[in-house]
């Protein structure tokens, strides 16, 4: 029901391997500039970020429960950043995504948006791993029972999209007790490592999910996997 949105269009997915965050946002927003005068395609960054606390918009600083000596022994960056959404946690197997898309001409809807990037982990975790995945009323993302396995922050300038998911796929989960993540206290994280008693190969699970992103949203992919 979904293949029409991007009527075909290119979606062109990079992967960069494990990039800094200030680096990433950097490129972001480059790319938001150059989408919006149209010399580039809707994009997909797929990428995982060295130990780094992020503050939203809607962000209390009082949600980091690491003290500055405890972050810098640990060589864990925080970073106040203009998406959606409260405090979270990048790290070393999570698989980030960053989607450079322009609502200009394709869905329009900010909340349609969202809601496809939480079906692409639902259908995700179902079709290749047999895991029943759910939204939430009051909380968006990805959930499986009562435990969170993809967090999304969205930013939009000028309706072009940017920032995008973080997929728990063999992150280490203790490192959520750093914070309080999305100022949620009584719910616990989870990874798909945790949920299949495996190691899933990240290039597998990259793949998987540009697949799935371009099936939903209705693009035609176009994989560069290399910096």
């Amino acid at each position: 029901m979904y293949r029409t949105l991007g009527q075909g269009d290119t979606l062109a997915i990079r992967d960069l391997g494990v990039m800094p965050y200030a680096t990433a946002l950097q490129l972001q927003h480059e790319l938001v500039d150059q989408r919006r005068e149209g010399t580039i395609p809707d994009t997909l960054l797929l990428l995982e970020h060295p130990s780094v606390i992020t503050m939203g918009r809607s962000a209390v600083e009082s949600d980091i429960l690491l003290s500055r000596e405890e972050r810098e022994a640990r060589g864990v960056t925080v970073e106040w950043i203009e998406r959606g959404g409260e405090t979270t946690y990048h790290g070393p197997g999570q698989l980030v995504g960053y989607l450079i898309l322009d609502l200009r001409q394709h869905l329009r809807s900010i909340r349609k948006f969202v809601y496809l990037l939480e079906e692409v982990f639902i259908q995700v975790l179902q079709e290749h791993y047999h895991i029943t995945a759910h939204r939430d009323e009051q909380h968006r993302g990805v959930w499986v029972n009562d435990e969170k396995i993809t967090a999304l922050g969205i930013a939009m300038r000028e309706r072009i999209t940017y920032h995008g998911f973080a997929f728990n796929v063999t992150t280490d989960i203790s490192h959520y007790e750093w914070i309080v993540p999305c100022g949620i206290s009584d719910r616990g994280q989870t990874s798909l490592h945790l949920l299949t008693n495996t190691t899933p190969e990240l290039v597998m699970v990259k793949k998987q999910v540009a697949a799935k992103v371009a099936e939903t949203f209705g693009f035609t992919p176009s994989f560069a996997y290399s910096r």
